[in-house]
């Protein structure tokens, strides 16, 4: 295999990833149209939305296991497949049910799931020394997706209707997701697990003396505490901002700088990755996101609300990536697919729960302090387990470099 041809693959996977998001976003923006078209209220008018974020979900984990068994090929072919099929279908959808069936089911279970964590797993598999800044590049598509779509597909909506805009997109998927994907063909070269600042790692049958199962089940409980957290800000920046007597147009300012700081994130997050390890880059960004919260509850001002949005772009866009690298870390590379999927299948429910758990609080208190505040306390829970799979590592580590 040549050289050049990673990072080939790697470009690849990036714009894979940017455009498959457009299945994402599609479902954000049509909340409104598809609304008025069907009759619906805005409480149903959102259901397309979280019917295909279950589907994305659900669907990566499932994906994640095709390509640990047969290859990213297999999942890339399905994918780049149905995803153009559920947006074409979707075009032609008669009612709101139908509408949310067909992107939960093709568009998100069996389509863009296939850009998200299967990627980042295949990705992972391609790169050693420099595998966190892979990961980091690779996974920062899904924030390029949401720079690029929004304002691309709401102009397609206001000049020709939903309709004909998801009819557009599944040509324009359908003829760049294929032959893309073909660039993903060759399987990757033998891969070995590595730790904190590009050590290896032996994984055994008890990773940091827990089950397999059970470090599973702490990285997920882990991606939900800082997902809910991360959510509150993301989620809820422009009522946020009227609150406080700002116009609407400077929040969604500030939702961009969020994201588009969060790519720069999620790169300098995965070049840490390789030099101090998957847990301590963790441990890092989270403890960051925390600061960045605290910092919240006293922002009123334009000014400091745009700072405090920088700085969390800064701190949140690179803590879902170090989950990668810890399950390159502590599990063999067959199973990277399915678990890398499961980590972020918990980090997908937890923006999710904690988005609506703050709306939730607000109505109960009539302020976005609560929510703030519980934020800060499931940032706590992820900062703890981070913190206890770090302490456990490093006496391992020690304990190996006493035997030696």
């Amino acid at each position: 295999m040549p050289a050049w041809y990673p990072v080939t693959r790697l470009i690849v996977a990036l714009v894979l990833m940017t455009i498959g998001g457009a299945g994402m976003y599609s479902s954000v923006l049509v909340l409104e149209p598809a609304a008025v078209e069907f009759g619906t209220g805005r409480g149903l008018g959102s259901m397309p939305y979280a019917f295909f974020m279950v589907g994305f979900g659900l669907g990566g984990v499932f994906m994640g296991r095709l390509a640990d068994r047969f290859g990213i090929l297999v999942p890339a072919f399905i994918g780049s497949a149905a995803l153009p099929l559920g947006f074409a279908l979707a075009s032609g959808a008669g009612s709101m049910l139908e509408f949310c069936l067909i992107l939960g089911a093709f568009s998100g279970f069996l389509g863009a799931s296939f850009v998200f964590a299967p990627l980042v797993s295949d990705i992972s598999h391609w790169f050693h020394a420099r595998r966190g800044l892979a990961v980091g590049i690779v996974i920062s598509g899904s924030y390029m997706a949401g720079a690029l779509w929004p304002p691309i597909l709401q102009h397609w909506f206001d000049l020709q209707g939903w309709r004909e805009t998801f009819a557009d997109l599944a040509w324009v998927t359908g003829c760049s997701l294929l032959p893309l994907s073909l660039a993903l063909a060759p399987r990757p070269p033998t891969s070995h697990a590595v730790g904190g600042g590009g050590r290896p790692v032996v994984v055994g049958a008890r990773p940091l003396g827990f089950t397999p199962n059970m470090l599973q089940c702490l990285v997920c409980v882990a991606g939900i505490g800082c997902c809910v957290a991360m959510a509150v800000p993301q989620v809820h920046i422009v009522p946020y901002v009227l609150d406080l007597g700002h116009p609407a147009a400077r929040g969604a300012e500030m939702l961009s700088l969020m994201l588009g700081f969060g790519v720069v994130s999620r790169v300098v997050s995965g070049w840490l990755s390789d030099r101090i390890g998957g847990l301590r880059a963790l441990l890092v960004g989270s403890s960051l996101q925390a600061l960045v919260l605290v910092a919240f509850l006293g922002a009123d001002t334009l000014v400091s609300l745009y700072a405090v949005s920088i700085a969390f772009g800064l701190s949140q866009g690179g803590i879902v990536p170090s989950y990668a690298i810890i399950v390159r870390t502590f599990f063999p590379p067959g199973e990277a697919g399915w678990r890398i999927g499961a980590a972020l299948l918990f980090t997908i429910g937890g923006m999710a729960l904690g988005g609506w758990m703050a709306g939730a609080l607000f109505d109960l208190t009539g302020s976005y302090t609560v929510p703030f505040v519980n934020a800060i306390a499931f940032n706590v829970l992820n900062m703890a387990i981070a913190a206890l799979l770090l302490a456990r590592f490093t006496r391992a580590a020690r304990a190996a470099a006493a035997a030696a």
